[in-house]
């Protein structure tokens, strides 16, 4: 009689072991996960603002930002030397996002890099000005672009403004050139530069 319970008892033990063993397969006694874990989402990431101020309370006008500026005066390529000076102002207030960083009527500053009269045999007046800055209170914005006026052709009539990117604009054919105060001029900023709000 001992050696029939001794089996039934085996039995009944690996009954019990191959339970447990299915439960550990199976993963049904694994604790089931905290609703608050699963409801916990991480923040959005917010982009920095390309036009906020940085520590300094400072605004980063870009390179390439369009600049509407008028001469100041007027030129001629029959009086203009190399070399003399050429006053813009600013049509437009500069403004980084909603921020003005330089005001119309700001001056800007160029110079005649290439200045000829008209002369005999019907050769044209060539005139080239470069621009160098606009002065934003205190601070030199640096400028892009090159004018150069094509005079007036005896054969075509026409009177042609080119921008040209480069110090020197090869201009040809035409009368002495002249250029009116009041006369607009598209150029860019040169280079990026951390500015104050206007005042």
């Amino acid at each position: 009689m001992r050696y029939p319970l001794a089996s039934l008892f085996l039995v009944l033990s690996g009954f019990g072991n191959l339970a447990q063993a299915q439960q550990a397969v199976t993963g049904t006694s694994a604790p089931a996960p905290s609703p608050l874990a699963a409801a916990v989402t991480p923040a959005p990431v917010t982009p920095p603002n390309p036009n906020a101020p940085d520590a300094s309370g400072r605004y980063m006008l870009r390179d390439g930002t369009d600049v509407n500026l008028q001469f100041a005066q007027d030129l001629s390529s029959k009086t203009a030397s190399e070399g003399d000076p050429v006053t813009l102002t600013l049509v437009d207030d500069l403004k980084v996002g909603d921020i003005v960083v330089a005001k119309a009527g700001d001056k800007a500053i160029g110079e005649v890099t290439k200045a000829e009269k008209s002369g005999m045999m019907g050769k044209a007046g060539d005139l080239n000005i470069r621009l160098n800055y606009l002065k934003a209170g205190d601070t030199k914005i640096k400028l892009r672009g090159t004018k150069g006026k094509e005079g007036e052709s005896g054969t075509t009539g026409a009177v042609v403004l080119t921008v040209l990117f480069g110090p020197i604009g090869l201009i040809k054919h035409g009368k002495n050139v002249e250029i009116k105060q009041g006369q607009s001029l598209h150029a860019f900023v040169g280079d990026d530069i951390a500015l104050v709000p206007a005042t």
